[in-house]
């Protein structure tokens, strides 16, 4: 083997007369593989200390930019397109949607007993269901929707009320729909900004829906609500 490497040298050594090569090498006897030779040890430091060419930092600084970028148009068009999976139902005139997620329950209507010095136009009092008391609210109190005191377009002739149930970081709410529609999925990328109104605090977009055999003769806009806000929210109002 050539005893000096330089950049001339270093590829014609190992690649060609070494263990990746012929093996012609009359030093493979002695050193058995190319790594142990001090040929390759010396190529080896000069990798390492070679000088930095110019333009390195530049084509790497451009490189990672272009990568970070990249990666940044891939999440953002991610978080675009994602779908949501949420529960729709109506409440007075508004129809309104939560996540999906932390519905834990649905069941016919319940009386509710109201709770002695605590009761109050928010918290109604307890209800039980299944055998658990748990606390029942007034959503559309606490939305501030006015009631509606004409005839409202239902998704069915018959309109069944419910009571739901949510659940989430181990708080769960109860309170009545005055009709439910059920799972409904769209794009993250259908959602648009809420128009100003006091229901707005709780809205983090709409979204237009048109439910399918229903006697609903155009699409509706439903109200996408924050269930982080809205448990907060209950949270402080009613101790």
């Amino acid at each position: 083997m050539n005893p000096i490497a330089t950049p001339l040298n270093i590829e014609r050594c190992w690649n060609f007369i070494g263990i990746e090569g012929d093996r012609s090498c009359p030093q493979l006897a002695t050193y058995t593989h190319c790594r142990n030779c001090p040929v390759y040890s010396t190529a080896g430091r000069y990798l390492l200390e070679r000088p930095i060419p110019g333009d390195y930092r530049h084509q790497w600084t451009e490189l990672l930019a272009k990568s970070r970028t990249d990666e940044n148009s891939q999440i953002s068009h991610a978080l675009r397109t994602t779908q949501i999976t949420v529960v729709i139902f109506r409440l007075q005139r508004e129809w309104l949607a939560l996540s999906a997620q932390i519905f834990k329950e649905i069941s016919p209507p319940s009386v509710v007993h109201t709770i002695p010095h605590r009761s109050n136009q928010i918290l109604w009092g307890l209800v039980s269901i299944r055998g658990e008391l748990l606390l029942c609210i007034s959503l559309s109190d606490l939305l501030n929707l006015e009631a509606a005191d004409t005839a409202v377009q239902t998704l069915n002739p018959v309109v069944y009320s419910r009571m739901v149930v949510l659940e989430k970081a181990g708080n769960t709410w109860v309170f009545g729909v005055d009709e439910l529609y059920g799972v409904h999925r769209f794009q993250r990328d259908e959602l648009q900004d809420p128009p100003k109104s006091l229901t707005q605090t709780y809205t983090k977009g709409l979204f237009h829906w048109q439910p399918r055999g229903s006697q609903m003769e155009r699409s509706h806009s439903v109200s996408y609500l924050d269930d982080e806000l809205l448990f907060t929210t209950l949270a402080r109002k009613v101790q």
